[in-house]
């Protein structure tokens, strides 16, 4: 299980983040004001790469809809993933990390896949060791043993950012697409696979909905 260290980092995730955000497609600011809104952790088996699915809302824009940041970290740099570095910081206890755009992490989408699958446990966010079960994920037709082969390519759009993957459980290509803009409802293709999860308004009360759909058509758009 990954462990939670209470140190700094320097400089923090969301000073990263209010650099990064402005930079992507599907962000719709010119300035972020970032803040953590919820999300939770997956456990890398080898027990090398940090994986965090984080919501972050806008203290800026208090009533903007909440984004969808999945990152990793890394001990080192991840090879051929320089355009997808969120930024370098400094780790009270673990040293330099390199910190990503997670869906171009073979890492995490291997993970979100066992998740979906069923052999992977949500984490808490904050606390070493402890099962999130407000975490709610399946994969209509996915083997227990299901596993991600390749991550074929990584496609962002307006609010959304596809992984298209071949597994060893299904013939076609799967897409794994994860909401970038998080909404209690999602109009959607219809999708036989789901992460659903909590995140946390302004006002101080909590919402759910899709963080990760999985549609029916292996290409979906």
């Amino acid at each position: 299980m990954a462990v939670i260290h209470r140190t700094t980092l320097q400089p923090t995730k969301l000073e990263l983040l209010a650099a990064w955000l402005p930079t992507r497609e599907w962000y719709d600011a010119a300035v972020a004001t970032p803040e953590k809104a919820g999300g939770f952790r997956l456990d890398d088996p080898a027990g090398e790469v940090g994986i965090e699915f984080m919501v972050v809302g806008d203290a800026g824009r208090p009533h903007a809809a909440p984004h969808l940041v999945p990152m990793t970290y890394r001990a080192a740099p991840l090879d051929g993933a320089e355009d997808t570095l969120i930024g370098t910081a400094e780790h009270g206890v673990l040293g330099k990390r390199w910190i990503y755009d997670g869906t171009h992490d073979p890492v995490l989408v291997a993970e979100l896949y066992a998740l979906l699958a069923g052999r992977a446990a949500p984490q808490a966010q904050s606390e070493s060791d402890t099962p999130d079960p407000t975490v709610h994920a399946s994969l209509r037709g996915a083997a227990a043993d299901g596993t991600v082969l390749e991550l074929l390519r990584v496609v962002d759009g307006a609010d959304r950012t596809d992984m298209v993957v071949r597994t060893s459980d299904a013939a076609e290509p799967v897409t794994l697409r994860l909401r970038r803009v998080l909404a209690p409802t999602a109009g959607d293709t219809p999708a036989r696979g789901t992460v659903t999860a909590g995140w946390r308004l302004s006002d101080g009360t909590t919402a759910r909905g899709p963080y990760v759909l999985v549609p029916e058509n292996a290409e979906a758009r």
